[in-house]
């Protein structure tokens, strides 16, 4: 499973809700969807950009693809904003409630129009919603015992992204990689998706034997900062392996540990790898990510945003914590009905 990276719009005038809709629209054409299907997801962005516009003051629209798990794919659209909060969710779901003066349509008309729907909010401390929109309109299939969520955005001026990820099932356990690769643009690219593709390939032995592999892969890249964690959902279970600034965090609403890498660069230069073992506590999600994000965050507050969608998670976690200079992947991995 992987996932297209994410088109970001910072959405301070409805101009910016135009550019975002545009894109959506041309996304799920070059995705096979049909019109209508556009024409949907196309609403879905209008709304959520025009309650930007309205109610937050400001805030960022997010825009990309995920795998729906039966070889096609979702349209995704995540709004974030730290405006002023909603204070009662249900009532902001019924058509004709609003606090602004409006119809009051958005929030009820993206939920019917969504596959995939959550909303989690603060009052004050602003809102997170995502949404997804399947090509005919049917709910994707839920497979596997783990889902994951991911936030995925290109360095400012870049219209790839130099991280990548990926999760492959193998005998009943799961495998987590992102991989950072050195700078951004397609060089940084390249190196990042070999990671992928050798994951892919081979992803047979302890994750420290596959990043061995990699790095013997990856030699003719720039080289790239990669994490892996092989993840037991049954047993409770990591083992995690790491060379350079990804971070890693194992996170419940009662504890926050950091999952250790060491120094180097996969392609370039490794010390002798070891595979480290931790507990994944019930209710816990693993979140890897790229240092385009900050590493000292905590959710504060709003530990109970845990119990939401693992794309939620991200998006909650991205929202404060982007650096806005370099590439930023943010992966939260989640048991399946946790």
């Amino acid at each position: 499973m992987a996932a297209h990276a994410h088109a970001a719009f910072d959405v301070t005038e409805s101009s910016r809700v135009g550019e975002a809709r545009r894109h959506a629209v041309r996304l799920a054409e070059t995705l096979d969807f049909g019109e209508v299907a556009a024409g949907r997801g196309a609403l879905v962005v209008n709304e959520l950009g025009n309650n930007l516009v309205r109610h937050a003051q400001g805030g960022r629209l997010l825009v990309g693809a995920v795998d729906d798990g039966d070889g096609g794919a979702l349209v995704e659209v995540m709004s974030l904003d730290t405006g002023p909060g909603i204070r009662d969710i249900p009532a902001s779901l019924v058509d004709g409630f609003s606090t602004g003066g409006t119809a009051g349509q958005g929030l009820g008309a993206v939920r019917r129009l969504s596959q995939v729907f959550d909303i989690y909010s603060r009052v004050p401390g602003g809102t997170v919603v995502l949404a997804r929109l399947s090509a005919d309109g049917s709910t994707p299939r839920a497979t596997g015992s783990v889902e994951a969520g991911v936030v995925r955005i290109p360095a400012p001026g870049e219209f790839v992204c130099g991280d990548n990820w990926s999760l492959v099932e193998r005998d009943g356990r799961w495998l987590l990689l992102v991989a950072d690769g050195l700078g951004h643009g397609p060089q940084a690219a390249e190196a990042a998706d070999a990671a992928v593709a050798q994951l892919a390939d081979r992803p047979d032995g302890p994750p420290s034997r596959i990043l061995e592999r990699m790095h013997q892969s990856m030699r003719a890249t720039r080289g790239a900062a990669v994490a892996l964690v092989e993840a037991d959902a049954g047993a409770g279970t990591l083992l995690y392996a790491g060379v350079g600034n990804i971070a890693g965090r194992v996170i419940s609403g009662v504890g926050d540990r950091t999952l250790m890498s060491q120094h180097g660069t996969v392609g370039m230069q490794i010390r002798k790898l070891q595979d480290v073992p931790y507990e994944w506590p019930p209710h816990a999600v693993v979140v890897l990510h790229s240092d385009g994000f900050t590493t000292r965050w905590n959710l504060g507050d709003a530990a109970d945003v845990l119990q939401h969608h693992p794309a939620l998670v991200a998006a909650w976690i991205a929202r404060d914590q982007v650096r806005g200079r370099d590439d930023a992947t943010l992966v939260v991995l989640k048991r399946r009905g946790g």
